[in-house]
This record gives structure tokens, C-alpha cells and sequence, in this order.
């Protein structure tokens, strides 16, 4: 599991994050909601240390992230930015196969082709893996790096807005990975979501985080609900039960 202890994160003064203590569950969905600036991608890359703290600690596995090594780190989390840049000319399989360097230092072995080849096909990226990634849409990049981070397979896995630039088919596609990520090999997934749909839909925890701070964090069922949602969003927003399903609607 991950355990955040009393952390905070200062931004010229004025807290991104603050005091923030909770423990998201291992082998389990977990996704962090809330309004622009509330604070979401600021947590997750302190957790990944992306970012440094400014006061707390981390600990994932049991292990204190601050002093943990940066190859043994990258073994057991991978994290994927909401924006990610490259310098150098990459195919869609050579970035693929760097998602593995953190245990193969750059000597694939067949398994590791393995890990790569199935990273590939997850998201439907077969056809264009010989291409530049500089070449491809906004949403063939997403999917992209999205597969290099699946090729790094560490049990900790972070995301921030991964459905960025992905078209409805692909976002729910990419959900779906990752719900057979955690039913079927136990993956710890901790994930930055805008649509509070998806969120309902796939995750077993919601942290709800407003102004620097968590103001809400339970299970998903009790967390999708309208008093809750008003409370984060300041807006109504109706809960309909569809076939089972808790849906929001929030276009009214």
C-alpha cells in the first residue's frame, strides 16, 4: 500500500498541496478527483517523488520514498506525467522497450521483448510501431506512452489524466487495462481523473482533493454522490442508477 503521511508542497509561498495523511490500498483503483488546482497532480508526483516535498514523508511498500534509489524505485512504481516530452527521435517501439530499462539497462532479453510486445497490443498499436512518435496525434502519443509505462510492469502504477487527447473508444479501452491490471495481477493503480463518470465507473476508491487538501476519500459507491459532489464541485450534479451503474449528470 502507499502511505502518505502529513505531506505538503509550497509553490512560491502558497501551498499546491497541504497536510494531506492517507493510505490508498494495495491491488486496488484509486483515483484522485476534484476542480482545476485542487491539488491532484501535485500529490501524485510527490508521491513518485517527481517532485520534492516540502514537509512529510511517503512510504510505498513499507519503504520510504526520500531515500529510496532511483533504479530500485522505477522496479516497483511507474508514473506517466499529464505531459510528456521528448529530445530525442523515438519509434513507438523503441520508447515501448524503454519502459523496461529500469530492469534490463538497455540489453532486452527475450521476456523483455515479451512484456514490450504485449504493452504494444493492449493498445492497439501494432500497426504503427515502426513510426515516430513526433508523427503521431495527440492521442496515438497518449496511448504510446501509456504502453511504455504497462512495458515497465511495476506493481505501483501512477497516472496523471491518462485519457488525455484519447477518443472515447480508446479511454475506454485504456480503463479497462488497467481494471484487468488490478483483478487479474494485483496492480496497485493510482490515477488523476477529470470525468467523474470513468471514476465511478472503474475505481474501487476515490480521494477527493479541493484547495490544496483531501476533503473527501472512500469507496467509490458512497463517494458518488450528490451531496459529496456538491461539496468538491460546487455545482449540483444528479446521480442516476443505470443498470447497476451510479452515472452523473453533469451537463444539464
Amino acid at each position: 500500500m502507499i502511505e502518505v503521511r502529513q505531506l505538503s508542497k509550497r509553490y512560491g509561498g502558497t501551498h499546491g498541496i497541504h497536510n494531506i495523511s492517507l493510505t490508498i490500498p494495495k491491488g486496488a483503483i484509486t483515483s484522485f478527483i476534484g476542480p482545476n488546482g485542487a491539488g491532484k497532480s501535485t500529490l501524485l508526483s510527490a508521491i513518485s517523488r517527481l517532485i520534492p516535498m516540502d514537509e512529510g514523508q511517503v512510504l510505498i511498500g513499507g519503504a520510504d520514498v526520500s531515500r529510496a534509489d532511483s533504479r530500485e524505485l522505477a522496479r516497483v512504481v511507474s508514473i506517466l506525467k499529464q505531459s510528456n516530452q521528448l529530445n530525442v527521435k523515438l519509434t513507438v517501439q523503441e520508447l515501448v522497450e524503454f519502459g523496461r530499462f529500469p530492469h534490463t539497462a538497455g540489453r532486452l532479453s527475450a521476456n523483455d521483448r515479451r512484456y514490450v510486445d504485449e504493452a504494444i497490443r493492449y493498445m492497439e498499436l501494432e500497426e504503427i510501431r515502426g513510426q515516430y512518435i513526433e508523427r503521431l496525434s495527440g492521442g496515438q502519443r497518449q496511448r504510446a506512452f501509456i504502453s511504455m509505462v504497462l512495458a515497465q510492469d511495476t506493481e505501483y502504477i501512477l497516472l496523471d489524466e491518462p485519457l488525455n487527447n484519447l477518443d472515447l473508444k480508446h479511454s475506454v479501452q485504456m480503463m479497462k487495462v488497467l481494471r484487468r491490471l488490478t483483478d487479474e495481477l494485483g496492480k496497485t493503480i493510482v490515477l488523476v481523473l477529470h470525468d467523474i463518470n470513468f471514476a465511478a465507473a472503474y475505481s474501487d476508491t476515490i480521494v477527493a482533493l479541493k484547495g490544496g487538501r483531501v476533503v473527501r476519500h472512500g469507496d467509490a459507491d458512497e463517494m458518488i454522490e450528490s451531496r459529496v459532489l456538491r461539496e468538491i464541485y460546487d455545482i449540483d450534479i444528479p446521480v442516476h442508477n443505470i443498470d447497476g451503474r451510479k452515472v452523473c449528470v453533469y451537463f444539464r
